[in-house]
C-alpha cells in the first residue's frame, strides 16, 4: 500500500491522539502549528506530526479537520485558497461536532475549491474513536481504515454523519448536563445527599454513569458550549425541545468559569461514587 500523507487540522487531545494512531500505522502526518499554543505544539510533536504550510497540507491525500465546532467553518475557509491552488486535490474530511446545516456550509466552501468533501463524525474517547463517514465521497475515505482508524461508512448523504454525532452527543452530553444541573440545584437546597443516595438505590446504572462521566466534564465544558448550540440548531427552532440544548450550552458556559460549582460536582459524583 502506498504510504498515505494526511493533514490534520487541530492538535487538541482528540486530534493528537488520531495523529499518533496514523503515524504509528506508517502514514505521514502533517499539521499547522501557526498560532497554536506551546502545549498544542508539544502534543503534535509527541504524536509524530510535522509542522507544515497550508500549501503542503492542501497537497496531502486527506485532510482531517478536528477542531472546536465554533471554528470549523473558519478552518475550512482558511485552507480554501490553498486547496483551490493545489494541482492534486486532497479529500477534505470534516470530523467536527457540527449540525448538518453547518456541514453543508463547509461542503460548499470545499466544493468551490474542486476538492471532494466527506462528512464525518467522531464518537468515542481519544483512545478509541470511531469515524462515521457519509456523503458521495465517503467510500474514498474508507482507506483510512488501513491507516489505523476505526472507519464506518454510512449509506447516507452529507449531513448523515453529522446528524448521528448531534443525536449521540445530545443524549450523552445532554444527560451529563441534566445530571449536573439537578445535582447543583439539590445541593443548593439541602437535598444533595438524599438525591445521590436515592439515585444509587433506585437508579444504580444512572448513578454509576454520572459518577464516571460528570467528574471528567469540567475541563471540557468550554468546548461543549458550541456543541450544544449546534445540537439546538440541528433540532430546529420549530421544535420547542431545542431550548433544552440552549440551556445546556448556558450551563456548560457557566461551569467553564465557575470552579466552585465544578468542584462541588466532582465531590458529589466523584468521591461519593467511589
Amino acid at each position: 500500500m502506498t504510504r498515505l500523507t494526511i493533514a490534520l487540522l487541530g492538535a487538541g487531545s482528540m486530534g493528537s491522539a488520531v495523529g499518533r494512531a496514523l503515524s504509528a500505522s506508517g502514514a505521514r502526518v502533517l499539521t499547522t502549528l501557526e498560532g497554536r499554543s506551546a502545549a498544542s505544539a508539544a502534543r503534535a510533536k509527541d504524536a509524530g506530526m510535522q509542522d507544515a504550510s497550508l500549501a503542503e497540507l492542501a497537497a496531502c491525500d486527506f485532510i482531517l479537520s478536528i477542531v472546536p465546532p465554533a471554528v470549523a467553518v473558519q478552518s475550512a475557509e482558511r485552507l480554501a485558497p490553498a486547496l483551490t491552488q493545489a494541482d492534486r486535490k486532497a479529500v477534505f474530511v470534516d470530523c467536527n461536532a457540527i449540525s448538518p446545516e453547518t456541514a453543508a456550509t463547509i461542503a460548499r466552501t470545499v466544493d468551490a475549491t474542486g476538492a471532494p468533501f466527506v462528512d464525518a463524525a467522531i464518537i468515542g474517547l481519544p483512545s478509541t474513536p470511531k469515524f462515521y463517514l457519509s456523503g458521495p465521497h465517503a467510500a474514498r475515505a474508507a482507506v483510512l481504515g488501513d491507516a489505523g482508524l476505526n472507519v464506518r461508512v454510512l449509506d447516507g448523504p452529507i449531513g448523515a454523519a453529522s446528524a448521528l454525532k448531534m443525536s449521540y452527543a445530545g443524549v450523552t452530553k445532554g444527560l451529563a448536563a441534566i445530571g449536573s444541573a439537578m445535582s447543583l440545584a439539590a445541593m443548593r437546597n439541602g437535598a444533595g445527599d438524599a438525591l445521590f443516595d436515592e439515585l444509587r438505590e433506585s437508579q444504580p446504572e444512572l448513578a454509576a454513569w454520572l459518577s464516571s462521566n460528570v467528574p471528567r466534564m469540567p475541563p471540557k465544558a468550554y468546548r461543549w458550549v458550541a456543541e450544544m448550540e449546534e445540537i439546538a440548531a440541528f433540532i430546529g427552532d420549530a421544535y420547542p425541545e431545542h431550548r433544552i440544548y440552549e440551556g445546556a450550552a448556558g450551563l456548560y458556559g457557566r461551569l467553564a468559569n465557575d470552579k466552585t460549582a465544578t468542584d462541588a460536582l466532582i465531590d458529589f459524583f466523584g468521591k461519593r461514587g467511589q
